[in-house]
């Protein structure tokens, strides 16, 4: 099947570092992008040829420099944006790896570029988060970090994966195969692309995660704590469903009106407006830790457990 309409991919870097986005984009597509009049990357379009068992598509690659990282973030997230977040399909931020003697978090004295990485790679985040829906957003969602020979990765390869994206290194000497058996570098990202939906949706058929009014069977399921399996340790999850059933429980008892009279005089049964923003927000939750899932599919296994374990302790704390 060929893709007639697909959607977008937004690959950025800063400006200062716009040699990595461009040789990212050569080492992808097989060529370099063109500036033509401009000496600037910015604004430039350049096209991604994706071929699966399933699918051929030609992917349009959107280049973009970012001089300050909250003010890219402010006008991405302006409702004037809005048309152009929502054909997105990927987006995948290139950045270069600084000195070993420097690190996102632990760095006494960190440098300018780690401090403005870090920033960078937020701000990436809240775009993500905020103007693509977070977990509930379909998309690839890449932070790739160029360079390095001797770098530890770890801490950035967390960095990322708080923003939501999933971090690959390009460069420096890594086998062509994780420890788990995936890929890694060029291959990686190509792959990433390669396992996404491309097929830009009609508005009008487009179904996000149904509506939870009257469910019907299929989708009580779809929300059944049990069908949660994040395949990491049993028990996190166990200590989840123990925490969600007896949030449940308390909105059942709420439902059957086993309320004590208030020392006004007045009854403590919860009001229909209560009961409803109770089980409201334990969908809204359920719902959240089912896209986390579905979002992690795709992903490495050790990015896939650091995702899984943070939306757990993110809905604890809800709970």
């Amino acid at each position: 099947m060929h893709v007639s309409h697909p959607r977008r991919i937004l690959a950025v870097s800063l400006d200062a570092q716009a040699d990595c986005l461009s040789g990212l984009i050569k080492d992808l597509t097989g060529s370099k992008p063109t500036t033509q009049e401009s000496t600037s990357l910015a604004g430039i379009t350049h096209e991604v040829s994706l071929k699966t068992q399933y699918y051929t598509a030609s992917v349009p690659i959107w280049l973009d420099l970012i001089a300050s990282p909250s003010e890219w973030a402010a006008s991405f997230l302006s409702d004037e944006a809005g048309e152009v977040l929502a054909v997105l399909g990927g987006i995948v931020l290139v950045f270069a790896l600084p000195e070993p003697s420097s690190s996102p978090t632990t760095s006494k004295s960190p440098t300018a570029s780690v401090e403005l990485l870090t920033e960078l790679i937020g701000q990436i985040g809240r775009v993500v988060n905020e103007g693509l829906g977070g977990w509930e957003w379909d998309g690839v969602r890449l932070a790739v970090g160029v360079g390095g020979a001797d770098v530890d990765t770890e801490e950035w390869d967390e960095l990322c994966a708080e923003a939501g994206m999933e971090f690959v290194r390009l460069g420096g000497s890594q086998p062509v195969k994780n420890e788990f058996g995936e890929k890694t570098g060029i291959a990686r990202v190509k792959e990433a692309l390669e396992s996404n939906d491309w097929e830009l949706a009609d508005a009008e058929n487009v179904s996000d995660f149904g509506d939870f009014e009257g469910g019907s069977e299929d989708k009580k399921d779809h929300l059944d704590p049990d069908s949660l399996d994040f395949g990491f340790d049993p028990t996190d999850i166990e200590n989840l469903k123990k925490a969600i059933f007896e949030a449940d429980s308390q909105v059942d008892g709420a439902v059957e009106g086993d309320a004590a009279p208030q020392k006004d005089g007045t009854s403590g049964e919860k009001t229909e407006k209560e009961k409803s923003d109770e089980m409201t927000k334990m969908e809204d939750m359920m719902r959240k830790l089912q896209a986390v899932r579905e979002a992690g599919e795709g992903l490495p296994e050790a990015q896939r457990r650091r995702m899984a374990a943070r939306a757990v302790q993110e809905v604890m704390k809800e709970l």
